[in-house]
Parts: structure tokens; sequence; C-alpha cells
């Protein structure tokens, strides 16, 4: 654990050799739900988030802000249509991997 919660590091299955991150995390801040009234959010792990992006906006979904890139992917915020906001992760894994750090295997 740490204070964003725990990684879990699994090999991906097309290249073995490349370590691939999941993020278990868990946060009292309200504010970061909304508009949605749950108390949780899912995150998925995607590829071309650009594509994708585009791809749900034609099929109607509600996409709720602009993909933001950080050093480590990028990321962009949608409701479900039960009003259930979802997070879309674009991960750079090696970023993640040169940071270091415990992780859960």
């Amino acid at each position: 654990m740490d204070d964003y919660g725990s990684a879990f590091e699994f090999r991906n299955a097309n290249r073995p050799n490349e370590i691939n991150y999941l993020r278990w995390s868990i946060s009292n801040k309200e504010e970061y739900y909304k508009p949605s009234k749950k108390g949780f959010m899912i995150n998925y792990r995607v590829q071309n988030i650009e594509a994708m992006v585009d791809n749900l906006k034609k099929n109607g979904v509600t996409v709720l802000d602009s993909i933001t890139s950080y050093p480590y992917g990028k990321f962009v915020h949608l409701l479900d249509p039960e009003g259930n906001k979802i997070e879309l992760w674009e991960p750079i894994d090696s970023f993640l991997t040169e940071m270091g750090g415990p992780t859960t295997k």
C-alpha cells in the first residue's frame, strides 16, 4: 500500500517481458465522484484513448471532461446510462516501472 492505494503488477499476455499495472484505491473525497451520486468510480485501462473517446461521443456517451495527460498516462471521465462515473486510463507502464515502489503481484 502507498498513499494512493495498492498497485497490482501483472505481465502483458502479448509481451510477457513487459510489466503492466492496475491500481485499487479508496477515497473519501466525495467531490471526486461527482456528478455521480455514488461513493465510488470504476477505472478501466484502455488503449488509444483518443479514438475511444471519439467513438464513445459518436455513440451518445456523456464525456465529462477532456483527456488529461500525465507522465504516467492519460485520463478521461464519462457517465454510464445510470449516472455512474467511469474513468478511462491509458497508462504508460514503463513510467510506473521506472518509478518503482511496492506492488502486489
